[in-house]
């Protein structure tokens, strides 16, 4: 202890004078008495001494020591002790999670189809003994079936008989849009020429002729004429091929009777415009001078065209269709 303290290593000469003085006691006969425990003993006492040897040297050593070397050794104990630390938790966290688990990205939401807003009845075309045509067959049976509704002039004297369904759908689609596809309208164009009042070289205002409205006529009789339940009820047995046929037009997935319902609606927002309506000749066609009537859709402007009263007779049949065809139950 007193060697310790002192930081001097015992000589061997008192090693051994204490090993005399163990022999020569009491005790130390009982020890040599036994040689393996008086063995043992001094095992121990030599090792107590050399470790107390070895930490005087190293006080010694770290006395000796500039200010730069123990701050040295300071940081290398340090790092290595981080090192030490680091590792430990690391390994000792892969044995306990397991590997690391790789992120799984969540499955793309599927995109999902516009909901059906108007559908047509679900037994639309159950009547098995009218079976329906392919789409590509369907204008000769489709043309009778109109001419019952319509009558055989009307059907005669305005109906494209070609494409018959495929037309009634390009057209219903782009009614709402600023031109129409006329090689595409199911109907015949109105005979004759816009007509107007008024020489704009001659400085007069210029406005569409009521004459003009007469041209519409045949096609609003027509119109006036159709029972709108029975036409209902042709469209319905008629449906999926007006459905398969707006499909193929580049709209998988959406429905043509919600289309047509739109269109309807956008049809019936027309302005109704009381007194002449003021033309202009800006290059070879006709416009409109009111900018707010020359930017309406194409369907729009057909029905400013035909007049006041030609227009309200289709609005009212567009009314009675609408509440035929929308809102049902499937």
């Amino acid at each position: 202890h007193n060697a310790e303290v002192e930081g001097s290593s015992p000589s061997l000469s008192t090693i051994n004078h204490q090993r005399a003085t163990d022999d020569s006691s009491p005790s130390g006969a009982g020890l040599a008495a036994c040689p393996l425990v008086a063995h043992r003993l001094r095992r121990g006492i030599e090792a107590s001494m050399l470790r107390s040897s070895q930490r005087a040297l190293v006080i010694n050593t770290y006395t000796t020591m500039t200010s730069k070397e123990k701050m040295l050794w300071a940081a290398i104990v340090i790092v290595l002790g981080g090192v030490g630390f680091a590792s430990y938790f690391y390994f000792n966290d892969r044995e306990t999670s397991g590997p690391p688990q790789a992120e799984v990205a969540p499955p793309p939401q599927a995109s999902a189809e516009p909901a059906v807003l108007n559908p047509v009845p679900g037994n639309a075309s159950a009547d098995a003994s009218k079976p329906l045509p392919a789409l590509a067959e369907s204008d000769s049976a489709l043309a009778e079936a109109l001419a019952q509704v319509f009558g055989q002039d009307s059907v005669a004297g305005q109906l494209v008989r070609t494409n018959i369904v495929r037309n009634i759908v390009v057209t219903v689609d782009n009614l709402p849009r600023q031109k129409v596809a006329v090689a595409r309208r199911p109907v015949k164009p109105i005979g004759g020429q816009t007509l107007a009042t008024g020489d704009a070289d001659s400085g007069e205002v210029v406005t569409l002729d009521v004459k003009n409205f007469a041209r519409y006529a045949p096609f609003v009789a027509a119109v006036h004429g159709a029972d709108v339940k029975q036409v209902a009820e042709l469209y319905f047995h008629w449906y999926p091929l007006f459905q398969q046929a707006y499909e193929d037009l580049g709209y998988p997935g959406r429905y043509f009777n919600d289309r047509l319902v739109e269109t309807i609606d956008h049809l019936l927002k027309t302005p109704d415009v009381a007194g002449p309506i003021q033309l202009l000749r800006p290059k070879v066609f006709l416009e409109f001078a009111d900018p707010a009537l020359e930017s309406r859709s194409a369907g729009q402007k057909l029905l400013l065209r035909m007049g006041h009263d030609n227009a309200a007779e289709v609005k009212a049949k567009l009314r009675e269709l609408r509440a035929e065809i929308a809102g049902r139950k499937p």
